[in-house]
């Protein structure tokens, strides 16, 4: 697709006429549907191995694939078109039956930009509006000249900054500022992540594949007898080797099996975080990562709700730890966003404080969940042992029915340890929750941005004096299990305090001098949408 030449008042007076995607686009998607032909081909294959060729078969249903794709890509392309209006942009697609969509840019929480390897080629990218629904309200355009997606993506800004002075909808938007680094991951540290990332996935899909497609080899995968005649031969020199040797042998094949995983946690962390970057502009935090697939995506400072502190158990031993935003917008089908996936707690502070959050610090009092809740989980959990312990005293296997009870001290020690790592905290600004020991994480809210407090307690709880405590919160979920009663209900009395203490409908940039954000209440200085005081 090709831009209209001209000045800014000739581009301004093309503002809500329809478009069309790059004519390009039809070629990227006919290729990526060789992808999704390979499968059936496949079972083709397996299925006509007798009459055709597995190989030329499979060549054929690719070829198919191709040309169909440039056939229903081409009458796609035609059939769809866009327009960018001064209040919403809107997409018209079908051949037969059409359909029309408008997305409001009010309603739009965020623009990504993604760039897969094929598309990149030719210079395309994906425009995805994120109205922050759950994915279920998204706009794509597929696919557009990079140029114009990030013209698209201005646009939204601009519309939305109160502040600055809209441009015309079709007018050109000046280039995305630079920003501030707030965090990056060089090619050691990206390695160093990867190892960390041990992944046995390979061997995962190979097995799927051989349990498959195992017709296709001339012998049974799955026969062990087999497999030793073949290692042992006619002499049998296998087991003429001996015992210590064939612990080699096993050590051997586990150190391969070791190696395979480091490669594909290496591999995987290459593809989706390399060139990993986040910087701080003007209009928000900026997302950039990716080898083959490239993402570009910003969030606005102020629609990070809250933000988590994650680790794992052998990762917080080395002191390495994640950072995600809960947003309205949403990131892979997630409601959180990975701004810093493999940093030390002195490089995710500065980034948490510049999105508004303080990190829990030595001055803050936790509390402890309720005792009587882990011991009732415990009791709970320990009920399928006996009940299999009992069970098996009624069968031949009577012998055997003390070893299911060998799970009862590991029920009880999960718990135990379940217990210590839970703590819960609130001050005058925040609320912290801190939970988990083989997957460690802290949760940080701000209390004015929490949509709704909710407290639920099932029959146990009720005897024991205990609740779960539900933090309504726009892009996630924050919860406290094993509260006691009476100090949930001050934790709900103080959120409905700080949110009924802020009068959202009196903010607006009439408030504050231009450039500053608008308070919120809590001194973070961060803007705010009525829709956060229905509470």
């Amino acid at each position: 697709m090709s831009e209209p030449e001209g000045d800014g008042q000739d581009q301004g007076q093309e503002a809500g006429r329809p478009r069309r995607t790059a004519p390009l686009g039809i070629l990227v998607g006919a290729l990526s549907d060789i992808r999704k032909a390979v499968l059936p081909a496949i079972a083709g294959a397996y299925g006509l191995r007798d009459e055709f060729a597995g190989i030329g078969f499979i060549a054929g249903i690719a070829a198919l694939a191709v040309l169909f794709g440039l056939v229903g890509g081409a009458v796609r392309w035609l059939r769809t078109t866009y327009a960018v209006g001064a209040e919403d942009i809107r997409l018209e697609t079908g051949l037969l039956s059409r359909s029309a969509r408008s997305v409001p840019y009010e309603r739009i929480q965020d623009v990504s930009i993604e760039e897969p390897v094929l598309a990149r080629v030719f210079g395309l990218s994906k425009v995805t509006f994120d109205t922050g629904a759950g994915g279920k309200d998204e706009l794509a355009l597929a696919w557009l000249p990079l140029a114009e997606g990030e013209r698209l993506r201005e646009l939204v800004r601009e519309w939305k900054d109160e502040d600055a002075h809209r441009t015309a909808p079709g007018a050109a938007s000046p280039a995305e500022p630079t920003g501030e680094v707030l965090f990056a991951m060089p090619p050691r540290r990206l390695a160093l992540f990867g190892l960390f990332e041990f992944s046995l996935a390979a061997f995962a899909v190979a097995a799927g594949a051989a349990q498959q497609f195992d017709g296709f080899l001339p012998f049974d995968i799955w026969d062990w007898e087999g497999w030793q005649a073949r290692l042992d031969g006619g002499g049998h020199w296998l087991a003429a080797l001996g015992p210590f040797a064939q612990a080699a042998a096993v050590s051997l094949a586990l150190a391969i099996l070791v190696v395979v995983g480091f490669a594909t946690g290496l591999a995987r962390t290459a593809l989706r975080d390399w060139g990993f970057e986040l910087t701080r502009t003007p209009k928000g935090f900026r997302r950039r990562r990716g080898l083959l697939t490239r993402t570009d995506v910003v969030m606005p400072a102020h629609r990070v709700q809250a933000v988590e502190v994650r680790t794992r158990l052998l990762r917080r031993l080395f002191g390495w730890h994640e950072l995600r935003f809960v947003s309205l917008a949403q990131d892979a089908d997630s409601g959180s966003h990975t701004v810093a996936p493999f940093a030390r707690m002195t490089e995710i502070a500065p980034i948490a404080a510049a999105a508004g959050f303080a990190l829990p610090g030595p001055e803050i009092e936790w509390h402890r969940p309720a005792r009587r809740a882990f011991v009732d989980a415990a009791v709970l959990g320990s009920l399928a042992p006996v009940m299999a312990a009992v069970a098996l005293l009624f069968t031949p296997l009577a012998l055997a029915a003390p070893l299911p009870l060998l799970a009862l001290p590991f029920v009880a020690l999960g718990q135990v340890l379940n217990w210590r790592r839970a703590r819960h905290a609130l001050d005058a600004r925040q609320v912290y929750g801190r939970h988990g020991w083989l997957a460690p994480r802290i949760d940080v809210a701000s209390r004015v941005k929490l949509q709704s407090v909710e407290i639920t307690q099932g029959p146990l709880a009720r005897r024991g004096g205990y609740a779960t405590l539900h933090l309504g919160l726009a892009g996630g979920k924050l919860s406290f299990a094993a509260v006691p009663i009476e100090e949930a209900r001050r934790i709900r009395a103080a959120v409905l305090d700080s949110i009924a203490g802020c009068d959202f409908s009196r903010l607006s940039s009439a408030d504050r001098p231009a450039g500053q954000p608008i308070p919120d209440g809590d001194g973070t200085g961060h803007r705010r949408t009525s829709t956060a005081g229905r509470s």
